[in-house]
């Protein structure tokens, strides 16, 4: 089972997650993070704070795509963790579905351009559960009209992303968490 911190950085409220497998002892657990936001010091401070508090080792970042509210605080993480490998479109240059495991956690690399052309979700398939940047929201998607946005290709994206299990949890880029079931029953774009 993975525990999932969430925290609301930046002016446009992103998600920034803290993602590990639940701990079975009191010994130092590892982490990923995923679009870290962190735009001020006491955003950055929070985020320092909850790992030292929970035992957690960072060995990761991931990357849904790099407008900057979702990598402004990449550079003070790899600062604090040197070396920290970090995995995404740009980063993995992999066209196709990429299966990785850091520590004890393990995921798919799913390409869903459309919001940005180097957009990916994270898909933790064992746990049933989705991080989505800017691609899926509850109830809504990301814009298309920045650069590398495309309406046509995100639809595609959604498309596959309406093939996941009905009971997925979708973490989305902004917003709050929600279900792929409930997506096709409420989202137009599904």
């Amino acid at each position: 089972m993975l525990e999932i911190k969430t925290f609301y950085c930046n002016p446009f409220r992103e998600c920034t997650y803290i993602v590990s497998a639940q701990p079975s002892s009191d010994k130092e657990q590892s982490c990923i993070i995923i679009d870290p936001g962190m735009y001020e010091e006491k955003e950055e401070r929070r985020v320092l704070d909850y790992l030292t508090a929970h035992k957690l080792n960072l060995v990761a970042i991931l990357i849904t795509h790099t407008h900057p509210d979702h990598i402004c605080g990449q550079e003070f993480i790899e600062k604090h963790f040197p070396n920290i490998p970090v995995y995404g479109f740009n980063f993995t240059c992999e066209p196709e579905t990429m299966v990785v495991e850091v520590a004890d956690l393990r995921f798919r690399m799913l390409p869903t351009p459309g919001h940005k052309e180097d957009s990916v979700c994270f898909y933790f398939e064992s746990e049933g559960i989705i991080f989505t940047g800017d691609t899926l929201f509850q109830e809504s998607i990301g814009r298309t009209d920045l650069p590398g946005g495309d309406m046509n290709v995100l639809l595609q994206s959604l498309a596959r992303l309406k093939q996941l299990p009905k009971e997925t949890v979708v973490y989305p880029g902004h917003g709050f968490t929600t279900t792929i079931e409930h997506e096709i029953r409420y989202n137009p774009y599904l």
